[in-house]
């Protein structure tokens, strides 16, 4: 019962702390108190079904309760402490004041002209609790020091991160030594892709006996100052743009396929002049990851997955610990599950509404840009990019910008423009207009065969694009002079 008692003060102190509240109703199921149990329960909300549906090992709740009950304990300890060491401090403040004889002091007739008697007890006591101040935390574990491997999963919802959470538990043996979760925001339907998504929580094994620690760094979740994680954010960073990379090219294979009825036998099939670049220009990652992308395509690994980039849970991990070894391509090794994070193709939705564009992964937004309609001149349905030239125009400062897209064989496209000041209004005669640091992004991050959905009331009207933007490098000849286009601009 004693677990009990400090369990009731911490949920007293955090009453939001739905897992609290959930430790402390098993706590009361334990030792009979079903009712207590229920309420305890109900204050959990989502986190209760989450859990008592999965199938986590008890020793990994021991463990976390056991954690939550060391901070409502040393929370107790630093006040009683703090109290101790005030008065200790005092004390050696006392010893420290000079003598009002002693040459040189300024004489004042306000001040004591007596010394405090010094007591050897009173030193025992201030060194004592200077000692218990300083040993009020336990000594960090000795951890693994490793490369994390990285996945993202909706930040907003406690019930969901407890679902994410209890997947990735459900086999603890089988975890790699370090598993970094990073937050997406949520929007309505949509999850918020960004490359500097901030860090939910590590999963990290212990070298003595491969325990799992979990340590969150979110400050409101563990009530605690989160450790340092400057170096971490930097390499989920690299990782999130890394997954841009992956997702062009598993995009970009599955447009090749369905165009051409087989898959490309090498990459430079994907990055050919127009009409056949698929792909923009090429990366050192992107190259790299072709032939285990491939494999992983061939095996049927790859098409087999339906959900979004968050089924964590879904992930073979026993293909995680050994992926190093078996595989070169850093974009793929640094992923929990060893795979593309994004599971379903790039996909084009354009919100007529609120002048919107967004590259999505199915629910999954990686970037919604601003962009310049006709009103009912622009079409509402499906299409597919069909062309991609560069300099549609012939040079670069035309009526279609820079970059060009056609919807199909249609007149409309999505294309730069030389009247910026349009972008979010009505005034073009049904195509989609873009600034031209937009366009050319999307240009790059989109394969040919992109499926392109134009609709209303369907995208948030949030800006997303990152300050790095998306870009491949040694672009091949994307330029069409033997054609002049009519696009509906």
């Amino acid at each position: 019962m004693k677990n009990s008692l400090y369990l009731k003060k911490y949920v007293e102190i955090h009453p939001n702390n739905k897992m609290g509240w959930y430790l402390l109703g098993k706590e009361y199921e334990q030792s009979g108190q079903q009712g207590k149990a229920n309420y305890c329960f109900n204050q959990s909300g989502g986190i209760y079904e989450a859990f008592e549906r999965s199938k986590v090992p008890s020793d990994i709740w021991i463990e976390y309760e056991t954690r939550l009950l060391k901070q409502a304990h040393r929370k107790e300890l630093r006040t009683r402490n703090l109290r101790r060491a005030m008065v200790a401090m005092m004390l050696i403040l006392l010893t420290l004041v000079p003598d009002v004889n002693t040459p040189g002091r300024a004489t004042n007739k306000h001040v004591a002209s007596t010394k405090p008697n010094e007591n050897p007890s009173n030193h025992k006591a201030a060194n004592q609790q200077s000692q218990e101040v300083s040993n009020l935390e336990d000594p960090a574990p000795e951890l693994i020091h490793t490369n994390s491997l990285f996945t993202a999963g909706e930040a907003g919802s406690e019930s969901e991160r407890a679902r994410i959470l209890s997947n990735l538990l459900a086999k603890p043996m089988q975890i790699p030594d370090m598993v970094t979760m990073l937050m997406m925001k949520k929007r309505g339907s949509w999850l918020m892709w960004e490359q500097d998504m901030p860090v939910g929580y590590t999963l990290k094994r212990i070298s003595s006996g491969g325990a799992l620690t979990y340590q969150p760094y979110d400050a409101k979740e563990c009530n605690c100052e989160p450790p340092d994680n400057k170096e971490l954010v930097a390499q989920a960073a690299e990782w999130a743009r890394g997954q841009e990379q992956l997702a062009l090219l598993t995009s970009a294979i599955r447009a090749y396929k369905i165009k051409t009825g087989k898959l490309p036998q090498a990459f430079g099939d994907l990055v050919r002049p127009f009409p056949g670049n698929w792909i923009s220009g090429k990366t050192d990652e992107i190259k790299q990851s072709f032939e285990p992308v491939m494999k992983r395509f061939k095996s049927g690994e790859i098409p087999g997955q339906a959900q979004h980039g968050g089924s964590v849970g879904n992930v073979p991990l026993e293909d995680s610990k050994d992926a190093a070894k078996k595989n070169e391509s850093t974009l793929l090794t640094s992923t929990y599950g060893n795979r593309p994070f994004f599971t379903e193709p790039l996909k084009i939705i354009v919100d007529k509404q609120n002048h919107r564009l967004a590259v999505v992964s199915g629910n999954i937004m990686l970037r919604n840009y601003k962009v310049g309609l006709g009103g009912e001149k622009t079409p509402q349905g499906d299409f597919v990019i069909s062309d991609k030239i560069i300099n549609p125009n012939g040079h670069s400062n035309g009526e279609f910008g820079s970059r060009g897209m056609q919807l199909s064989a249609s007149n409309y496209a999505i294309h730069g423009t030389n009247e910026p000041e349009s972008v979010g209004l009505d005034e073009s005669l049904g195509c989609i207009r873009m600034s031209q640091e937009d366009v050319e992004e999307l240009f790059d991050i989109v394969p040919m065969g992109t499926p392109v959905h134009i609709n209303k009331g369907v995208l948030p009207d949030d800006l997303l694009a990152p300050k790095e933007r998306f870009h491949t490098e040694e672009k091949q000849d994307q330029t069409n002079p033997q054609k002049t286009y009519h696009w509906l601009h």
